[in-house]
């Protein structure tokens, strides 16, 4: 990846400039292009005012950002604070996200139910655990991998492994989203995270003990970020963990989404441990927004969308590190990607919604079916609609719906009973093949 163009130097641009050319620029000052927060390695490829030089205008930006940006209390390796800023975007992403994550509720009705609810926590912390895994590397389908997690079978290679680690670690995230995090816990995160994942075990759980990691764009080598020492790495981690703890009266306030956006972006920044540090800070990102009652976040993959752009994701970094540490640019960059995270529930959710009312239409057209199917049974149906030839366990079954094993297996042989799935041996248990015919026989059953 190429690196972004350093701004050019404001003290020397200005000290350049007539009493005139100062007077247009600060005329001319904004924080923003045409509503854009752009980086000077953006800038630099547009028109000027007329009457200014593209560095003019660049200082003319600064000038109106150097009134909105706030320090933090996090820093970089050299000592000198991050900062943040506020623009319009960003209070325009913040007050949707209060909106749609929080407090809105109509349109994800669909999860307030508790046999929903734990129906699609499960498929979300699925896909999390796979997409987290395979941002860095994990390699293999999407089939088998939610087959090993539905089946709860031990994974076999080091791709599945590093899935279902990720599976475990979000799991203990939702168990702790309510506790401060302590760098104790965050380390424990981190050994569940990589346990059997990495070229020395010990490594698992633990800061690093060198120097030598370095984040290198894997398409050409190019080094894009050097880490802090790893002797700074205890005290990092505990000041994160103070500034990621902080209320709502701490100053400077710092908004709930801000702040967990921060702590992922800190553990990319600081590479605490050898390897799995962009699981951990995606793992804290949950934590953090869970903490403060963004409920609908727990049913939505970060990953998912990271995955679709990663390059845009690595250059919210180095955009933020070659001008002046404004981590704005990061913020800008994660508050579009929830949205759109948000966006893409509710229309998942809309649609499942559609498909179960399609199915319990085309169901209760039958006398022997009225009333006789649970919601997890009509779950399963609506997906076996879109599926023939689909194959169900008993214990995936019972994962899936978080029900006991007895409660899945009376699930499964009664749609079996009814003809409208096939029992089968396997092994030493039974499978539940979809018939290739299970609208007929549904329609079979009608009145």
């Amino acid at each position: 990846m190429k690196i972004p163009l350093s701004p050019p130097n404001l003290d020397v641009v200005l000290a350049r400039l007539d009493p005139e050319q100062f007077r247009q620029i600060y005329a001319a000052s904004t924080p923003t292009v045409d509503g854009a927060y752009l980086h000077w390695d953006q800038l630099r490829h547009r028109a000027p005012p007329e009457g200014m030089t593209s560095e003019q205008w660049w200082a003319a930006v600064k000038l109106a950002r150097g009134g909105m940006l706030q320090a933090l209390p996090l820093s970089d390796k050299a000592g000198k604070p991050f900062l943040i800023a506020t623009p319009e975007d960003v209070l325009i992403h913040l007050h949707h996200i209060d909106k749609d994550a929080a407090g809105h509720m109509e349109a994800a009705a669909a999860l307030t139910t508790p046999e929903n609810r734990e129906r699609y926590l499960f498929r979300s912390t699925v896909e999390e655990a796979i997409t987290s895994s395979q941002l860095e590397g994990a390699a293999t389908t999407r089939r088998v991998a939610e087959d090993m997690l539905r089946e709860g079978r031990k994974p076999r290679d080091h791709s599945e492994c590093m899935i279902f680690n990720n599976f475990q670690a979000m799991a203990l995230i939702r168990k702790i989203s309510n506790e401060p995090i302590t760098p104790i816990r965050i380390l424990e995160l981190h050994r569940i995270l990589t346990e059997g994942t990495l070229d020395d075990p010990a490594d698992a759980g633990r800061l690093r003990m060198t120097d030598d990691v370095q984040v290198v764009d894997n398409r050409d080598g190019t080094i894009i970020h050097q880490p802090p020492g790893h002797i700074e790495l205890g005290a990092r981690l505990e000041k994160l963990c103070a500034f990621a703890n902080a209320d709502d009266h701490t100053r400077p306030f710092v908004h709930p989404v801000l702040r967990a956006i921060l702590l992922h972006f800190m553990i990319g920044y600081d590479h605490p441990f050898v390897d799995g540090n962009g699981r951990t800070a995606r793992a804290l990102f949950y934590w953090a927004i869970a903490r403060r009652g963004y409920w609908l976040m727990e049913f939505v993959s970060i990953s998912h969308y990271l995955r679709k752009a990663p390059s845009q994701y690595v250059r919210s970094y180095l955009h933020t590190e070659t001008d002046d540490n404004d981590t704005t640019y990061f913020l800008l960059y994660q508050l579009e990607l929830m949205r759109n995270a948000i966006q893409g529930l509710h229309e998942y959710l809309a649609r499942k919604v559609s498909e179960q009312k399609s199915t319990e239409r085309l169901l209760l057209g039958s006398w022997k079916l009225r009333n006789q199917l649970n919601h997890r049974q009509l779950a399963l149906l609506t997906h076996a609609l879109k599926h023939p030839g689909e194959v169900y366990r008993i214990d995936a079954h019972q994962r899936s719906h978080a029900v006991v094993y007895q409660t899945a297996r009376s699930d499964l042989l009664a749609l079996s009973e009814l003809g409208l799935l096939n029992k089968q041996k396997t092994g030493k248990s039974f499978s539940f093949q979809v018939p290739r015919n299970l609208r007929e026989s549904i329609s079979k059953l009608a009145d």
